[in-house]
Formats: C-alpha cells, structure tokens, sequence
C-alpha cells in the first residue's frame, strides 16, 4: 500500500530523529521490523483516516450550525419577480371567486382589443344591475365584462391606499395605475425596443442622406456623361 509507506517513512525519519529507543533502528532493519512496520504504517493510515473523517463532520457540523438552519428567508423583491399566487391552490381560487378560475392577468392589455382602455373600464365600471336584468348569488354587473355578469368584485374603493406623495387614492387613480403596471408587465422591454428602434432609424436617416449625396453629386455626372464612338471607315 503507497498510503501505509509512506507512513512509515516518515516515522521512521521521526524515530531517527528523536532516537527515543536505541534499538528502534536495528528493530526496521530486520525482515521482522519490516513487517511490523508495515502492519504500523497501515494502522497509523486507519487511524488517520478515522480521525480525519472525524475532523471533517466537526467541520460539517460547524458549517450547518453557522447557517440558518435551512430556515427560509425572505429577500427584498424586484420588479422582475413572479407575484406569489394568492390561492394555495386551483379549489380554493374557485371557491373564493364564485366558481370562477382567475385568470393570469400579465398579458391582459395585450389579449383585449384596446386592452388598457378595457381594463380601466373593467376595473372602474361595476354597476347596479339595471331593472329586468337579474344576477344569480356570487356574480356582480358590469356591463364592460362579456355578458355583464363577472365573478371577480369590486376591487377599487376610494381610499383603499395610501400614496406616499399625497396623491387622493381615487377609483380612478388606482385604476390608472392598475393599468399602467399590467402595460409594463405585459412589454417591459418596450422602451428599449423604442430607445433601440430610435437609434437604427437616426443611423438608417444618415446612411440615406450619404446615400442621396453619392447619386446627386457623384454618379449623376457619369450618368449623364455621353460617349462618342469615332467609327474610322
């Protein structure tokens, strides 16, 4: 075993070194010490091997009770974020909406015709159903919505939030705002590709201009140059 000789090299060179047995040499010179001192060097390596598994579950362990404990932990959010879904589950969205499933509302202003006016009129058009129009328990007028009877209640009420700048937390307002964070959850690369396509049209307008000055001033004066072929008869 390499492992189990060099072991017993190096305590031989420990044991000539110190010299605490006189005899110690003459012991690993003989065919008898060599063994011994093979079956010395395999059982160092097992109790090295024992010790340094021993070291490296100390080791672990100080590493697990340094962390939190595999408690979880919450960071601070971004804009790029998933909204935590706010049902545990398919059954319990149906029960709290009247049967209705909700819906994902990330692409809504782009599946809607004029979807950004639509979702403001939705959001902001709950009504009292009109005479001789009936709606059946857990569904709300709104004549905005397909067939005019929505599951989904009236979200928006005056008041309903605080703004930090002191801007009135009308219907309205928040409706607005509703409105304009589905329109960048729905694009948000959309100014950029603005920004981008604003760039390759300026870019685009300067290679016209150069083009326009090349044909003008360059080509048109071979363009219209004459050649007068002499035919010697």
């Amino acid at each position: 075993m390499a492992g189990g000789g060099v072991i017993r090299q190096l305590l031989q060179r420990k044991l000539h070194s110190h010299s605490i047995v006189p005899s110690v040499s003459s012991f690993f010179n003989s065919k008898k010490g060599h063994e011994e001192a093979g079956s010395f060097g395999e059982k160092s390596l097992r109790a090295l091997a024992l010790v340094g598994v021993g070291l490296s579950g100390l080791l672990g362990t100080a590493v697990v009770s340094a962390s939190d404990e595999g408690e979880m932990f919450t960071r601070p959010g971004k804009l790029s974020d998933r909204f935590p879904q706010p049902y545990p589950n398919e059954s319990a969205a149906r029960f709290a909406n009247g049967g209705a499933y909700p819906p994902d509302l990330s692409l809504i202003t782009k599946a809607r015709h004029n979807g950004q006016n639509y979702v403001f009129a939705l959001l902001t058009g709950y009504r009292e159903p009109p005479a001789g129009i009936s709606i059946r328990e857990g569904l709300h007028y709104n004549p905005y919505f397909p067939g005019g009877a929505i599951a989904m209640p009236k979200m928006l009420n005056d008041g309903a939030v605080e703004y930090e700048d002191g801007t009135p937390a009308t219907e309205a307002q928040m409706g607005k705002d509703v409105v304009s964070f589905l329109s960048w959850a729905a694009e948000p690369e959309m100014e950029e590709r603005k920004l981008m396509g604003f760039k390759w049209i300026f870019l685009l307008s300067l290679a016209l201009l150069q083009v326009g000055y090349h044909r003008r001033m360059r080509w048109s004066v071979l363009k219209s140059r004459k050649l007068i072929v002499d035919v010697v008869n």
